[in-house]
């Protein structure tokens, strides 16, 4: 027991991060030179862009994205998965729409910083080859016409922006949110058209709504604003769009994630101006794969769960006057502990005990990585794990105590990891996935054994894709290098 307490009774230093809130600029996206509204009539048309994914002008770009194990076999996925979209938009829209572009949003998946971002601690997070992907082109209109796999159309006007009670809990509402942002940071907007296709595993903690509203992010970036926007300024108007109209009250986690890309190490003290700092680690060296299992466990019905994570947090640092644990020092959180348990309850001290362990972890967790020191990731990974599970308790829900496949999936994995690699509760909690870094000699062995419990197809093996939201290829004269 002393060591799983150590965290809370001594003070471990900190990592001095030298970073800037803005360290993520735009040339440092996978995307083409900028092409105004002016421009867009000098391009070539969706045809032409459909010649160029064939004959593979674009298969550089592609295998960044897609392919980061060098398969040919994803390559060519890839390849014919772009082709069946921009397809799709020619039948759709017209084959000789002109400015006819790919655009990419990816999912994330939470690497470090459990619970953490809502109190204005420290994530580690990263973007994954799994995304949502678009063909898109100006219509010349004042309206937004996507068309999603699955769904039913989707149509937006331009010239109506304000937040709607009846779009709540819509991709309608992303798009009029995000697009509401976008013009009041002064751009002019216009129409485009798109078809959309996702990859992004629904219920899996990779957020799809995060992937969606960075892939739209990106498209009225790319045509209305010349690109001037940097992965920070769309994760924040995605953000908006999903606390202001679409009505979750999100952190920027998931949002940073997806639109920056690679792994990235977000300090949230002030939220409106975080610390982003890219930790460029190549995890294809690791000699690991990211797994994240699905359990097949609903996460419906469990907003109660996951608003009492926050309530309880709140408790405890209402009981120093503030308002997130962030503002709350260690010591003082030590020194009141038997009134906090008085007070608040032991659950809410616990989960307490977890926002000061886990924040300092996700920083140790980056720097870790920096340092090319995997054993010592994976150890503070296991830890986080851990500390989920006694601490913060969200792998099961109290509402349905015999519904338990979180913790069975991260004792399956415990069991057939023996020792190597990492395991822990993946996003929110309580319902879900987890993930796990598994050897790569053992993934065999560990996909199969997984699947045998939760059934075919539910261990999904990642990758850490450098490129966060981006152009992925364009209509232009020459292809987009990846």
């Amino acid at each position: 027991m002393g060591a799983l307490f150590h965290p809370f009774f001594s003070r471990v230093p900190l990592p001095n991060h030298a970073c800037c809130g803005m360290l993520v600029s735009p040339d440092r996206r996978a995307a083409p030179p900028c092409h105004n509204k002016d421009e867009v009539s000098a391009m070539s048309t969706c045809t032409q862009l459909i010649h160029t994914l064939k004959n593979g002008g674009y298969d550089p770009a592609l295998a960044a994205l897609y392919a980061l194990d060098g398969s040919a076999q994803k390559l060519d996925g890839a390849r014919g998965r772009c082709v069946r979209i921009a397809e799709a938009f020619a039948a759709r829209y017209g084959a000789q729409a002109q400015g006819a572009t790919l655009f990419s949003g990816p999912g994330r998946t939470e690497i470090g910083g459990n619970h953490t971002d809502h109190q204005h601690g420290r994530v580690l997070c990263g973007s994954v080859d799994l995304d949502m992907l678009a063909c898109a082109a100006p219509n010349g209109l004042d309206v937004v016409r996507i068309q999603s796999d699955g769904y039913p159309p989707l149509k937006i006007s331009l010239n109506d922006l304000a937040p709607k009670k009846e779009e709540e809990n819509t991709s309608a509402a992303l798009v009029r949110g995000v697009a509401a942002k976008i013009k009041e940071l002064g751009f002019e907007l216009s129409g485009f058209d798109a078809c959309a296709n996702s990859t992004v595993l629904s219920g899996s903690g990779l957020s799809s709504s995060a992937a969606y509203e960075t892939l739209v992010g990106n498209i009225f970036n790319h045509f209305c604003c010349g690109d001037k926007l940097d992965p920070v300024t769309i994760a924040k108007i995605g953000q908006y769009a999903e606390n202001v109209y679409f009505g979750k009250p999100c952190g920027l986690m998931d949002q940073m994630g997806s639109s920056v890309g690679g792994a990235v190490a977000i300090d949230f003290n002030d939220p409106a101006n975080p610390v982003v700092e890219r930790v460029d680690y190549d995890f294809s060296k690791s000699g690991h794969a990211l797994c994240i299992v699905d359990t097949g466990s609903s996460h419906g019905d469990l907003t109660d769960d996951y608003a009492a994570v926050t309530r309880e947090m709140g408790a405890v640092a209402a009981h120093f006057g503030k308002a997130v644990l962030r503002e709350v020092p260690l010591e003082d959180f030590q020194a009141a502990l038997p009134a906090l348990r008085s007070e608040c309850g032991d659950r809410a001290v616990l989960r307490a005990m977890h926002f000061y362990s886990d924040d300092r972890r996700a920083a140790q967790e980056a720097d870790a990585l920096k340092t090319g020191n995997f054993e010592a990731f994976l150890n503070l990974v296991n830890a986080s794990g851990l500390s989920s599970s006694l601490c913060l308790q969200n792998t099961w829900s109290i509402h349905d105590p015999s519904q338990q496949a979180i913790p069975l999936a991260l004792t399956a994995a415990e069991y057939l990891l023996d020792g190597m690699g990492a395991c822990r509760v993946h996003g929110g909690g309580f319902a879900g996935t987890i993930q796990a870094w598994v050897p790569e000699d053992y993934l065999t062995v560990f996909k199969n054994g997984m699947e045998a419990l939760f059934g075919a197809g539910k261990c999904h093996v990642l990758h850490i894709r450098p490129q966060g939201g981006c152009v992925v290829a364009a209509s232009s004269a020459s292809p987009v290098s990846g």
